[in-house]
Parts: structure tokens; sequence; C-alpha cells
């Protein structure tokens, strides 16, 4: 069995699904994943939809509450003004997973900058 490895997904408004694959695919350099988390208001969202669809791996909806107070590996002042941690991504990851989890690397950017992924492992709880 091994240990769970969740992607976090963080993404603006107007980014495209190529966007959010070209984050996922940059961060996860192959490793296998289990799950994809995002914001729970973007959890609906028809972009992270299509993608943990074609990935066949379900979306794991974190609350903005949650992200507070997360440690992350990269401080985004901009991040930390909406959500209260350094970086969406990176802290979604590690809630998909608390408590223990751990990241595997910063978070990695799309090209166009719109969407950001980020992966923790962890024993889901």
């Amino acid at each position: 069995l091994h240990p769970m490895r969740i992607a976090g997904i963080g993404f603006r408004a107007g980014a495209s699904e190529a966007s959010l694959a070209d984050a996922l695919e940059t961060a996860a350099d192959g490793l296998p994943l289990d799950a994809l988390a995002t914001l729970e208001d973007k959890a609906a969202s028809s972009l992270i939809r299509a993608l943990a669809t074609r990935l066949r791996m379900p979306v794991i909806a974190i609350p903005r509450a949650r992200l507070g107070g997360i440690e992350t590996l990269t401080q985004s002042p901009r991040v930390m003004g909406m959500l209260g941690t350094g970086s969406a991504a990176e802290a979604l990851a590690l809630a998909a997973l608390a408590p223990g989890a751990r990241l595997l690397a910063p978070r990695a950017l799309s090209q166009d900058r719109m969407a950001s992924a980020a992966i923790a492992t962890g024993e889901n709880q």
C-alpha cells in the first residue's frame, strides 16, 4: 500500500483546463496520484471536473476556513491576504491529508501562471 498522494490545485478566474493540466503535470512529474483537492467554492468548476474525469480521480473540496495558518513552502503575499496561507495549492494538498502530511516540493505554476499545483503525501485520515 503506497501512502496517499493528493494534488492541491489553485487557479484564477480565466484559467483553462490546459492551465490546470500543465501545473499538475509539472508538479506530479509522473508520480501516480490518488485525488485532486481544490477550494470548496471551485470544486464544482467545469475545469476541475473535466480534469478529474479525464484523470479518473475524485475531487476533494476544502473549505477556505481550513487553509488559514497552514505552513507552506511558498509565500505569496497575495494568497496570504486572501486565504491566510502562503500557497493555495500547497495548503490544499496538505489540508486534504492532514495531519502529518508533507509536501513533496514547492508548488508548480502553469506556463500562463493561471494555475498552480502541489503534491502532498501522507496517510489519509
